[in-house]
């Protein structure tokens, strides 16, 4: 028996084919399913983690909005990549990962009943969080093209109206690996002051670009710096999952709610993994650190892509993932999964539940398997559907 917010949330998918994967206990298994990688974190994040297990003050509550080092370290990196300066102690706390960060804000800048435009397909844990925070997702259709995801701009901007509370915005996107640009931008601008609305921007994947452009931040927008929260988070472009440590950086005068909502719901964030987060962030070798996992998870991708090439495969423009439309191919995702697994080792979620038309793809991870062990993919495809 569920309580009514959970009338309309759907799970993920991910869990139960991670979970049979874990089952099978066998080394074949090609593991697509779960947004994991097996490059390692940066290694100044490892050897400062290792040394404030022994602080005493990185084992307390303490303090609630993030230790300052990591305040300080995510104001100056939103700051760096958006052409704005921020008050670490007033437009910054920190949170436990960036999902955590994403459902803080939405339940302080949105009124039950209130919609938030967002992107179709997406991830379903965005889906999720806007309606478990009382809101309702306002979706707007990304096309795939024989270059990629591609959003109207016009589309996206009529999306925004009286009952707008936010525009959610994530580029890369999850898991489409589509892209948002200052045509984007320019596009939502006007509405968004008409009406008041937010832009949350979750800034996730925002380095792990394929495309050689660089971020393409909405705070930097004119027409938008005053209006928009980004949500960042340490676990993709840092490959630091298991440190559970996030920040959001926004507008001084919505961020005392967000920390409030922070102190209501997980309190405070891991204490022995801010400052080794901060260290990450701060590294002059940071961008390039970023830059070289890119390189992998892009290589990795052009792999699947050529490997898989006659299959309906969209391509990203970054991020971790890419979809494959199994509908046309005359299966549903669920049936896809459910053969690449049985007749092919092949782990690979089906995107039910992520946007209207995720019901039409299945996803495959490359961010945790090496080339070397992707060579006979096409193999295992052409028997799973055979």
């Amino acid at each position: 028996m569920s309580v009514s917010r959970l009338a309309h949330i759907p799970g993920i998918g991910v869990d139960k084919v991670g979970d049979a994967a874990d089952a099978a206990h066998d080394p074949r298994f090609l593991r697509l399913e779960n947004l994991d990688t097996d490059l390692a974190p940066p290694e100044i994040a490892r050897r400062v983690t290792l040394a404030e297990v022994e602080r005493d003050d990185a084992n307390s509550y303490l303090p609630f909005q993030g230790h300052l080092s990591l305040r300080q370290a995510a104001a100056e990196h939103v700051g760096a990549l958006s052409g704005r300066q921020y008050d670490p102690r007033s437009q910054c706390v920190s949170v436990a990962g960036g999902l955590n960060g994403i459902l803080n804000v939405l339940l302080a800048t949105v009124e039950p009943g209130q919609e938030v435009v967002i992107c179709d397909p997406i991830y379903a844990g965005l889906v999720n969080r806007i309606r478990l925070a009382g809101g309702v997702p306002r979706h707007v259709r990304c096309t795939p093209t024989d270059r990629g995801w591609r959003t109207d701009p016009d589309e996206l901007a009529a999306a925004i109206g009286p009952n707008t509370a936010a525009v959610l915005l994530m580029g890369p996107a999850m898991p489409t690996g589509a892209v948002l640009g200052v045509e984007h931008f320019d596009a939502i601008a006007d509405a968004v002051q008409r009406y008041g609305v937010w832009v949350i921007y979750d800034a996730a994947m925002e380095r792990i670009r394929f495309d050689g452009k660089p971020v393409a931040h909405p705070a930097a927008h004119p027409g938008l710096e005053a209006r928009t929260i980004t949500v960042g988070s340490a676990s993709k472009e840092l490959r630091m999952i298991g440190w559970r440590v996030g920040w959001v950086v926004g507008p001084e005068a919505i961020m005392s709610d967000v920390g409030l909502v922070g102190m209501t719901n997980v309190v405070c964030q891991v204490g022995i993994a801010q400052r080794a987060v901060a260290a990450a962030l701060s590294d002059p070798g940071a961008a390039e650190d970023v830059a070289a996992a890119t390189r992998i998870w892009q290589q990795r991708c052009d792999t699947i892509l050529a490997a898989l090439d006659g299959y309906p495969c969209i391509r990203p423009d970054g991020g971790w993932s890419l979809l494959i439309d199994t509908v046309s191919m005359g299966l549903t995702p669920a049936e896809a999964s459910q053969r690449l697994f049985d007749r092919a080792q092949v782990a690979a979620t089906p995107m039910n539940g992520w946007g209207p038309t995720g019901e039409r793809y299945l996803r495959l991870v490359f961010a945790n398997e090496p080339v070397e062990r992707l060579g006979d993919l096409k193999s295992r495809f052409d028997a799973a559907f055979a």
